[in-house]
């Protein structure tokens, strides 16, 4: 189970427990030191009193860590309190586009390069001080750039090894878009986290009525690269998947990429099953919603999209739209990135709150703890189903 008091914490800390929340994820950090203090407090330590334990238990995990700009649009790291040998975790949002700044009088809006600078802005504050530097980072910065295709850049590698050149031991991130980008860091930690719990209990808690079997379910994928999520999750579930193809135009290019024809789907029956579609991440939505028409024309009952990230890119309207005319009955994503006010107030949107799990992460690895347990949740989706067919509170 996701319990805190059922792992073992025997080991000694790396070393006393810091958590650097950068601007544009304070809220998450917020939330994950109340769990870590709050867990410390009352599973207590038997040890707690030992020399190798001060600063094991205290009110307080967050570190002040502030990035000023100049005027000219430059800026500084500055870290407000002693550093040294601490086991250090930096939150970062690189999709947090609401948080703004001036650049010669003019207000500009923080890209994900923005905030990639401040993150290394905040580490080389530290200046080696640290005992260990962990960099959580959910949306993996340039993760989209992550192969060549011609003469192009490798960004998302290249992002990786900076940071590890500059101390960083270990890197965890959510639903990464290729983990096999870690192969440019194949001696330094890199965890890629997917979020199925946190969609099914999401689901199962918003939804009454799901009969949870191949015969009335199904796990879907809107293209080859989320393959993976669906098969996993058909097979906890034990349900029947599919998955859709694209079919490009390899002779034209549109904003970089060549344009999708159509969408081409393999796999059984969907008529009168409530169906999952799982991807990483909705970016404009647009290869989401055509799906979704798609199953509906085979004649789907209920279709939900479950995505890691939120983007919506092009705004909600289009989504308003599908939900109006029942196209889509329900959309899942995490708040591992911002959330707009009017996202969070849809009929049709739910939000998975990732912050305990982020909290166990950084409180296993403070102990030097294996996170497998964590990090693979066959057991937690099982339990839940199961409290959902008794009709249990989820």
């Amino acid at each position: 189970m996701l319990r805190r008091n059922e792992r073992v914490l025997d080991n000694i800390p790396v070393g006393a427990l810091g958590i650097i929340a950068l601007d544009g994820c304070q809220e998450m950090g917020k939330r994950v030191n109340d769990y870590i203090v709050n867990w410390r407090r009352e599973d207590s330590h038997e040890f707690k009193n030992d020399v190798v334990f001060k600063g094991y238990e205290r009110d307080n995990y967050l570190i002040d860590a502030k990035v000023p700009r100049f005027g000219s649009g430059e800026a500084k790291g500055i870290i407000g309190e002693s550093v040294r040998g601490k086991d250090l975790y930096l939150m970062v949002d690189v999709c947090n586009y609401n948080l703004t700044y001036s650049l010669s009088g003019h207000t500009n809006h923080m890209s994900p390069d923005d905030h990639f600078q401040n993150l290394k802005r905040v580490i080389a504050a530290v200046g080696g001080k640290g005992r260990r530097i962990n960099v959580i980072m959910p949306f993996l910065y340039e993760s989209r750039q992550h192969k060549r295709s011609g003469r192009e850049s490798l960004d998302c590698a290249l992002a990786l090894q900076e940071l590890v050149r500059m101390g960083v031991d270990n890197i965890i991130t959510f639903d990464a878009h290729d983990p096999r980008v870690q192969n440019a860091i194949p001696l330094s930690g890199f965890e890629t986290v997917r979020p199925t719990y946190q969609f099914v209990k999401g689901l199962l808690r918003k939804y009454k009525d799901l009969q949870i079997d191949s015969e009335h379910m199904m796990a879907i994928s809107p293209d080859e690269g989320a393959t993976g999520r669906a098969v996993y999750l058909a097979n906890v579930l034990n349900l029947d998947m599919g998955m859709f193809y694209k079919r490009r135009d390899y002779t034209k290019v549109v904003d970089g990429r060549n344009p999708i024809v159509a969408h081409e789907f393999l796999g059984s029956s969907v008529e009168g099953k409530d169906v999952i579609i799982l991807d990483d991440m909705i970016s404009s939505g647009d290869s989401m919603l055509d799906v979704a028409r798609q199953l509906k024309r085979r004649k789907a009952k209920r279709i939900f999209a479950a995505a890691t990230f939120g983007l919506f890119t092009n705004g909600l309207d289009k989504f308003d739209q599908a939900y109006e005319e029942g196209t889509i009955d329900g959309i899942l994503t995490t708040n591992l990135i911002y959330q707009t006010p009017e996202l969070l107030e849809r009929p049709y949107y739910i939000n998975c709150d990732m912050s305990k799990y982020i909290a166990l992460l950084i409180d296993t690895l403070n102990h030097d703890g294996s996170v497998s347990s964590i990090l693979s949740p066959n057991e937690r989706i099982q339990h839940v189903v199961e409290k959902y067919k008794r009709g249990e509170e989820i």
